[in-house]
């Protein structure tokens, strides 16, 4: 088992390029395909405005100017992607014979016009991974919607890719165990990671735990899968179940962190926080996640 179709909505912020690093390191580990699609914005959406008192040809203006910026966006995503694969030991490849034959990474890209968190959450279903890009600095998390889509809406996993690109990433991973579901999914979707990694942990605690089975019973499922593992009880910080988490992590010099989306309700956790929220916005390493 391997992740060997990577999907990457692709930006073109430092962010972006972050990701488009992160997803070749994972694509370099696995020998696997990353395919960047940048959503462009359909001028069509500007249509609905007509019932708001607006003439046509105002209407028509805002789609041309809509047309205009999304274009030029789109360009300056493509340029970054060119930039990057150039140069790089990298092969572009178009099909799934292709990419086999190649036997290495390989990269492709799409711009295609829609509702961003429409198309990506639709299109993950058909990879084994997203790659998504962190939100930029002093951005509130809850405006990515690539993120929350895939996270809601596709049945995949997620990696959150840093703000800056990892040195390693799967050499030493940490698992976050609550007992819930969305951890089983995150831990079950890492497996491969955790076969690759020199060491894993187990993070638990009394505060993160909801109802589900004990850290025991992870780590007795893990040796079933000849997976071998330490567990560590942490401890929240100044009662931030999340920076307790990432303290840990750091502790452990993890190079990536496995665990559940969301286990409260996504508006709860954005409007007055949560152990995901702060993950989201402090990790300063890949983070797998699935809900």
């Amino acid at each position: 088992m391997a992740y060997r179709r990577l999907l990457l909505p692709l930006t073109g912020t430092a962010s972006g390029e972050a990701a488009l690093q992160t997803a070749l390191m994972v694509a370099r580990i696995w020998h696997s395909h990353v395919h960047c699609m940048h959503v462009r914005v359909d001028a069509r959406d500007v249509a609905p405005l007509a019932g708001e008192g607006l003439s046509g040809a105002m209407i028509e203006e805002m789609m041309a100017a809509t047309e205009r910026e999304s274009g030029d966006r789109a360009s300056r995503v493509r340029e970054l992607f060119d930039r990057f694969v150039d140069g790089k030991d990298v092969v572009i490849a178009t099909t799934a014979e292709s990419a086999n034959k190649a036997d290495a990474a390989t990269l492709s890209f799409e711009s295609v016009a829609g509702r961003e968190e429409d198309l990506v959450a639709q299109q993950s279903r058909l990879y084994d991974l997203a790659v998504v890009p962190h939100t930029e600095a002093g951005e509130d998390v809850s405006s990515s919607d690539a993120l929350h889509a895939i996270l809601f809406d596709s049945g995949r996993p997620v990696l959150i890719a840093p703000q800056q690109p990892p040195q390693t990433i799967g050499t030493r991973v940490c698992c976050a165990w609550n007992g819930t579901a969305e951890s089983a999914a995150a831990i079950a979707a890492s497996l491969p990671w955790l076969h690759h990694a020199e060491a894993v942990q187990l993070l638990h605690s009394t505060a993160y735990h909801r109802r589900g089975p004990n850290v025991q019973g992870m780590l007795s499922y893990l040796r079933w899968h000849g997976i071998k593992a330490e567990t560590r009880e942490f401890q929240p910080i100044s009662k931030d179940v999340g920076a307790g988490l990432l303290a840990a992590a750091t502790d452990f010099d993890a190079d990536l962190l496995c665990m559940g989306a969301y286990s409260h309700s996504r508006l709860r956790q954005l409007i007055l926080g949560g152990v995901t929220r702060h993950v989201l916005e402090h990790a300063a390493i890949p983070v797998l996640m699935c809900r």
